[in-house]
């Protein structure tokens, strides 16, 4: 199969570009902003990948204005670039051509709330932690998640993860129906609220961490789940990272039904001690967390606890008020910050990677001693319960030695996880970093498919170039 020819992706003419500017200001007025500042912002990205704005920013309300603005740019032949809460960490977000960004953050409508059929329909502006404190007093929750508080379409484009996905699944598993505004203006509805179906092309996951190449993603149907009758969750060291992921590998072969089990290496929980002002143990970490009746809590904690005994781990330790247990997962959730603070004024280079489970052990004690053997400052945190770790070097971006190891390390690390039957990216996504790896991952057919299905969907490369895989 040959992906049809195309020439290189260009910056727009100013003519075209002037054009739609003056449109788009007329119609939406101080909803479209200019300014370098906001430019930036909105080609910002949070490790070293060097900024690159759009020419403009707009903030549609609606699903038919995104459209307008998708047929304006198609018309004048202008990149388009969708952008959510702008937290994404290879480069999702630049412009590298420039164009038009869209920015979702006004969409904020939840639409509906089945209760009966544990769905939602929500806007993608709409953020987890802004629709889990809606679904609260219904007994609701949507488990999904990756940390920060990302915006629902921007999680639907990555195919976000996160610290529940061992049990409740990644986004790809919660989705059940999109809309989405494509690159011609046309919008489209993929699927019904239906749980299962066998009717055509599954539409849904071809938008799903498809990065806003293919289209805008305007509005979500999302499975959720009941608040559990029991929530516990507990810390656990051990005296190695391996034997902490050894520990994590017999606990899911073996059933245990554990909602979050994530790692934290021993200079990541130095780095949470002192940002969040916690006393953890100050070597390699479990952090655990059980969902279900109390009954069943109390012995899927006590099976992980002779487990861990085994590795040596121990003691496990319960947090038992739910104060303590959001302290916890909030100061886990600022590990990206906290890692920060190891080494002031240095740049984060945030990556990661995922194996098959049984492979877990083995790629995170390669990984941790060829950090030593390289001199950086590098923590792990992980969402091991299905082998997904992130590794952060924190680097001088002015010292072209400190550089060239960095990029030595991440080229290993990745192709480390590669050849144990990974993949480049578990959940960040591929983005501008990671697209040369996507020529060793997958197989020259899988690619070039990956390309006419890109060019199918978007002919003139208006929608996000410049990701994911070249034209």
């Amino acid at each position: 199969m040959n992906a049809p020819l195309t020439s290189p992706r260009s910056r727009p003419p100013e003519a075209a570009l002037a054009s739609v500017t003056a449109a788009l200001t007329e119609r939406y007025g101080e909803r479209v902003a200019t300014s370098a500042a906001v430019r930036e912002q909105h080609g910002h990205t949070l490790t070293w990948v060097k900024n690159q704005p759009p020419d403009l920013v707009v903030y549609p309300r609606t699903t038919e204005e995104v459209a307008n603005i998708v047929k304006l740019c198609a018309s004048h032949n202008v990149p388009v670039v969708p952008f959510g809460t702008g937290t994404s960490l290879e480069g999702h977000i630049n412009a590298p051509f420039g164009g038009v960004c869209v920015d979702v953050s006004l969409m904020k409508q939840i639409v509906a709330v089945h209760e009966e059929d544990l769905d939602c329909v929500v806007e993608a502006g709409v953020t987890r932690k802004e629709l889990n404190e809606y679904l609260r007093d219904r007994g609701l929750f949507f488990p999904i998640d990756p940390g920060a508080d990302a915006s629902i379409g921007g999680m639907v484009s990555t195919r976000a993860s996160g610290t529940n996905a061992v049990r409740y699944g990644t986004m790809k598993d919660v989705v059940l129906a999109l809309t989405v505004v494509l690159p011609n203006g046309e919008i489209v509805k993929t699927a019904s609220r239906a749980r299962k179906s066998s009717a055509g092309y599954d539409l849904t996951h071809l938008f799903i961490g498809a990065e806003g190449t293919l289209g805008i993603v305007t509005e979500i149907t999302l499975k959720l789940n009941g608040i559990p009758e029991a929530i516990s969750a507990g810390i656990c060291p051990f005296p190695s990272v391996k034997a902490a992921c050894d520990a994590v590998i017999i606990t899911i072969q073996s059933g245990i039904p554990v909602a979050r089990i994530e790692l934290l290496d021993e200079v990541q929980v130095k780095a949470v001690n002192a940002h969040s002002k916690l006393a953890l143990p100050e070597s390699p970490l479990l952090l655990l967390e059980f969902h279900g009746s109390n009954a069943g809590v109390k012995e899927q904690a006590e099976s992980f606890g002779e487990i861990a005994a085994e590795y040596g781990g121990g003691p496990f330790e319960w947090a038992t008020k739910a104060e303590d247990r959001s302290r916890l997962w909030q100061a886990r959730h600022d590990a990206y910050w906290a890692a920060r603070g190891l080494r002031p004024g240095a740049q984060s280079v945030a990556t990661d990677v995922c194996v098959p489970i049984s492979r877990l052990a083995e790629c995170v004690d390669e990984t941790k001693q060829d950090i030593l053997e390289s001199g950086l400052i590098a923590p792990i945190v992980g969402h091991v319960g299905d082998g997904n770790f992130h590794v952060q070097p924190l680097i001088d971006t002015d010292n072209p030695a400190e550089i060239a190891a960095c990029e030595a390390f991440i080229d290993r690390l990745v192709r480390r996880a590669l050849a144990m039957e990974g993949t480049c990216t578990g959940e960040h996504g591929v983005g501008q970093k990671k697209m040369k790896y996507l020529e060793i991952e997958y197989s020259p057919e899988a690619l070039d498919l990956m390309r006419v299905l890109k060019r199918a969907v978007d002919p003139h490369n208006i929608m996000n170039p410049g990701k994911i895989v070249t034209l």
